[in-house]
């Protein structure tokens, strides 16, 4: 999936209809009618909202008599998520070095020595009674 391909597919989920839409064809094979029942938009918006699906490879329709059966594309969904794993991979990495970084300094504030003869400021100021 070249770059451009990658943007259509996003952009194309980019609508909460076309997503729900996805979700829907995610449990099986739907016809446009049955895709189009739980919305309150005609069937040309249905038509037009799949044909952004189609144009961004994430389904498709076998040609032939009505009422033919949209599906999803598989291998659409796995390059974008090659995509997305790879940049979750590299955020990741950088998380683990901060925790990494973070617990040394935490360490470091921990595993201070007070031996160099300084004391703590409440030590310093004395008691009252050491007068």
């Amino acid at each position: 999936m070249t770059t451009d391909a990658l943007s259509r597919a996003f952009a194309a989920l980019a609508d909460p209809t076309r997503r729900d839409m996805v979700a829907r064809l995610a449990e099986g094979d739907a016809t446009v009618s049955q895709l189009a029942e739980p919305y309150r938009i005609t069937l040309q918006a249905v038509y037009k909202h799949l044909r952004v699906l189609e144009d961004a490879g994430l389904v498709s329709r076998p040609p032939g008599p009505q009422p033919r059966p949209v599906r999803l594309e598989v291998h659409a969904f796995d390059l974008m998520d090659t995509w997305i794993e790879r940049h979750r991979s590299r955020v990741e990495e950088r998380y683990r070095r901060l925790d990494a970084v973070l617990a040394e300094m935490k360490g470091d504030e921990h595993g201070q020595d007070h031996g160099d003869g300084h004391r703590s400021r409440s030590e310093a100021a004395g008691h009252p009674d050491d007068s």
